[in-house]
């Protein structure tokens, strides 16, 4: 039976190294296309170029090896049925269950190599080519504008947002500029279109304004206003510089797509906590109000899990996914220990026992409750604390929730490798002579389903519809069972090398069909 397996396996090789050259090809390429006209013939190292677009590569290949594997899968399967082999396979007692064993086995494998990777390869890739990016920008800073977004421009001076930014002429529309340079001013630009260009020397930006308005508020005088209109209106940005300069990856702060698991977990567990601290100072203040946000508790998930283990097994985590700079030490010291640990002392959140912790909160910040009444001040100031205390919440809320659905991602992805080869392998049985076209056909419906739900997952998870582990696993959990009934009922097909049930089927749909019309003539 080794040789068999063997024989199976190595059938996969071929197909599964086309299919994932293939597919990362394609989606590189596309993305290569974008970027290319923005890097090239900008003054920018050609080293870096190449850099850049390699680092583009492990992100594409997260999405790209669980597809390679199910089109592997169905186009081996079906080779193997089209030519007989199965059918002699079958003749010789070896069972179907059999022959799908080793994929999966090897489907298991891939999805361990996934979420290492997803885990330590691709935050890191995701981190690099971030950096690599704010570097490129200060070389080219169109590349870092985006649209619908306020841009700094110059660091806590100048601010733009634009509703659209066209890449190849630098052409801006509906333009915003936020002016904070004059100390006693605050000015602000709304134009019709702008051009976006660096000076002849490349060392200065220049911002074309057209069609707009300037508006000046004074600090000193905040009830009086100054507004001027242009036809065209020039403004020069100094410094940007033309030197391409690296900055070190540490330095700069990660998002959660260029974070490994143990960081996030670290980043979940501090930001429950700020959560729950800001619920209980609501609570004391406004009941109402705070059980109207009630937030769930912080449970344990795969996350905690996966540090754990990595800490029973002696991996060293990754550090603090901060700048180290501005991290404290007893913070940066901290594995997958710690973020284990602080999940399981995460408080809760019952409201009969938030307000009666001793100590919790000073007795002076509570409302009074006196006999005089209230005056519009104390009001102000109370309606005041309250909002804010409900956007921290709002905003530690929204990181937790937002941390744990890329958690959960990274494992769900990695998962999927495994997922395919348990619905691809009856289905290409089933359809022996499917060739090409069936391959290409089920692999399109697969990815499209699949790859639809882990968005809307996403989306409703990150919104707090579901929680993030449904979010995540909703599409996987489907495909998964069908995937599984269908390898539970494999060796019941009643197809041969000479049709499909599908074919059998409309034929006898349409033998049926013709004795009804003789028996009516």
């Amino acid at each position: 039976m080794k040789i068999t397996s063997k024989y199976i396996l190595r059938e996969h090789v071929g197909p599964l190294v086309f299919a994932l050259s293939a597919l990362t090809s394609l989606l590189l390429l596309n993305y290569v296309a974008k970027k290319f006209g923005d890097l090239v013939g900008k003054g920018i190292p050609w080293e870096k170029i190449v850099e850049f677009f390699l680092l583009s590569i492990p992100f594409t290949v997260a999405m790209t090896l669980p597809m390679a594997i199910l089109v592997a899968t169905l186009h081996a399967f079906s080779r193997l049925a089209s030519e007989n082999e199965i059918t002699a396979y079958k003749a010789s007692g070896v069972s179907m269950h059999r022959l799908v064993a080793p994929v999966l086995v090897a489907a298991f494998g891939f999805t361990l190599f996934m979420v290492w990777f997803n885990d330590q390869v691709l935050p890191r890739a995701n981190h690099r080519l971030a950096t690599l990016t704010s570097d490129i920008s200060r070389k080219k800073p169109t590349i870092a504008f985006k649209e619908q977004i306020i841009n700094e421009v110059s660091p806590s001076r100048l601010y733009l947002r634009a509703g659209r930014i066209d890449r190849v002429t630098s052409m801006m529309r509906e333009v915003t500029i936020y002016d904070l340079s004059p100390p006693q001013k605050r000015r602000t630009i709304h134009a019709d279109s702008g051009l976006l260009e660096l000076s002849p020397d490349q060392a200065d930006l220049l911002l074309t304004l057209y069609s707009g308005s300037m508006t000046e508020v004074s600090l000193q005088e905040p009830a009086r206003l100054q507004r001027n209109f242009f036809n065209t209106d020039f403004i020069k940005v100094r410094g940007v510089g033309n030197q391409f300069e690296s900055e070190p990856a540490d330095s700069m702060y990660k998002s959660d797509r260029e974070m490994t698991i143990c960081e996030l977990q670290q980043r979940v567990v501090r930001a429950a906590r700020t959560r729950d601290s800001a619920w209980r100072a609501l609570y004391r203040f406004d009941k109402k109000a705070a059980r109207d946000i009630q937030p769930s508790v912080l449970r344990p998930g795969l996350g905690a899990a996966y540090c754990r283990m990595l800490s029973a097994v002696g991996v060293k985590t990754a550090a603090a996914a901060t700048p180290q700079d501005q991290v404290p030490q007893a913070v940066r010291d901290k594995g997958a220990a710690a973020a284990v640990k602080d999940s399981a002392d995460a408080p809760t959140m019952r409201p009969d026992t938030a307000p009666t912790a001793a100590g919790l909160f000073p007795r002076s910040a509570a409302p009074s409750t006196g006999a005089e009444s209230p005056g519009n001040d104390v009001l102000a100031g109370h309606s005041v604390i309250l909002e804010g205390v409900r956007i921290q919440v709002a905003n530690a809320a929204s990181i937790v929730d937002g941390h744990s659905v890329e958690i959960e991602k990274k494992f769900a992805i990695a998962v999927a490798c495994f997922i395919f080869v348990l619905l691809g392998a009856p289905i290409a049985l089933r359809f022996p002579r499917g060739g090409v076209g069936m391959t290409i056909g089920v692999s399109l419906a697969v990815f499209g389903l699949y790859y639809v739900g882990l968005i809307v997952g996403e989306t409703m998870a990150d919104r707090n519809y579901v929680t993030p582990f449904w979010g995540m696993w909703a599409a996987n959990v489907i495909l998964g069972v069908i995937g599984l009934a269908l390898t539970v009922r494999l060796g019941r097909e009643g197809t041969t090398n000479r049709g499909s049930e599908t074919t059998e089927l409309l034929d006898r749909a349409r033998r049926r069909v013709v004795r009804l019309m003789r028996r009516r003539r």
